[in-house]
C-alpha cells in the first residue's frame, strides 16, 4: 500500500533565494489534521501553494501514489482543494453560485449543475451557519462571512486533500472554533464515502493543539520539528515550541463535555 501522503526533499527559490529547503513528511493513513506553525515569512504558505502546483518546486508530492506534480488543473483539482487567505474571486455572483463551483471537476465543459447540486450546495451553507445567505452577492459578505462560504464549497468537493491558509483569519473568536470543528469533523469522520487529511497553516497555536493531530513547526524554510500533541512529553514540546515563540509553557486541562480528555494549552512566560 502506497502512503497516502507524501512530501520528499520539497525545495523552493524565488528569484534565487531559497524560501523552503528540503521538507520531507509523510502521514501513512487519511484522517489526519496537519498544523503547519512558524513565525512570517517561515514558508508557510509557499508549501501549501508548492503542493496544490501554484508555484514550481523541486521534489516529490504524492497522494495515494499519485504523483501530483504535472497533473492538468482539472485532474489535480479532483484530488486537491486550496482554500487561500482571499478567494480570488471578484465579480458579482450569488453565495450559492460560488458553492456550486465546488462541482467543477466533475462536471463536463459547459455543463451546468444539477438540482441535486444545488441542494446539496445549500446543506453545505446550512451546516456553516449561512443558509440564509445563498441569494447574497458574495462580494457584498465580510470577510468572516466569506471564509465560511469558502469553507462550504470545500463541503462538497469531496477532494482527498484539503489545505487552509489561515482559515480563521477572519473570524471572531466564536467562529474560528466552529470553523476548526467543522474541518475536524470532515477528516475524522469514521463513515465518510472516502477519507481525507488537511493541512492548515495556523498563526494560533491554541487552535493547533486542540484539533490537530500533527503540528509542523516550520522557521526560515525548514521544517524543525514534527510534533504529535496526543502523545509527545510536554518538556520536548515546550522545547519546541520555544524556538518558534520564545518561552513558552504548556499546561493540560480537562474538557468540561469530555473530562476523561486532556487538552493542551500553550501560554507565554512572563
Amino acid at each position: 500500500m502506497p502512503e497516502h501522503f507524501s512530501i520528499r526533499n520539497l525545495s523552493v527559490s524565488l528569484s534565487g533565494t531559497p524560501i523552503l529547503e528540503q521538507i520531507t513528511y509523510s502521514v501513512k493513513e487519511p484522517g489526519h489534521m496537519i498544523a503547519l506553525l512558524g513565525p512570517n515569512g517561515s514558508g508557510k504558505t509557499t508549501l501549501l501553494r508548492s503542493i496544490c502546483g501554484e508555484i514550481p518546486h523541486d521534489g516529490e508530492i504524492r497522494l495515494n501514489g499519485t504523483d501530483l506534480s504535472g497533473l492538468p488543473p482539472k485532474k489535480l483539482a479532483s484530488h486537491i482543494s486550496y482554500i487561500p487567505q482571499q478567494s480570488g474571486i471578484s465579480i458579482s455572483m450569488s453565495v450559492l453560485d460560488v458553492v456550486l463551483m465546488g462541482f467543477y471537476s466533475r462536471l463536463r465543459l459547459l455543463a451546468q449543475p444539477t438540482g441535486s447540486m444545488r441542494e446539496e450546495a445549500l446543506r453545505a451553507l446550512s451546516l456553516v451557519g449561512m443558509a440564509d445567505f445563498s441569494d447574497r452577492d458574495y462580494l457584498t459578505l465580510s470577510g468572516g462571512e466569506k471564509q465560511l462560504v469558502i469553507l462550504a464549497r470545500t463541503l462538497i468537493e469531496d477532494t482527498t486533500l484539503l489545505l487552509f491558509d489561515e482559515p480563521d483569519s477572519s473570524l471572531d473568536l466564536g467562529n474560528k472554533y466552529r470553523m476548526l470543528r467543522l474541518i475536524s469533523q470532515m477528516v475524522h469522520k469514521a463513515d465518510a464515502p472516502s477519507k481525507k487529511s488537511a493541512l492548515i497553516c495556523l498563526h494560533d497555536p491554541v487552535l493547533a493543539l486542540c484539533f490537530c493531530d500533527t503540528l509542523l513547526l516550520l522557521k526560515n524554510g525548514r521544517l524543525i520539528h514534527t510534533l504529535h500533541p496526543a502523545g509527545d512529553p510536554i518538556s520536548e514540546m515546550e522545547q519546541a515550541f520555544s524556538e518558534i515563540y520564545g518561552p513558552v509553557r504548556l499546561i493540560e486541562i480537562s474538557d468540561p463535555q469530555f473530562p476523561e480528555q486532556k487538552r493542551r494549552i500553550l501560554l507565554p512566560m512572563p
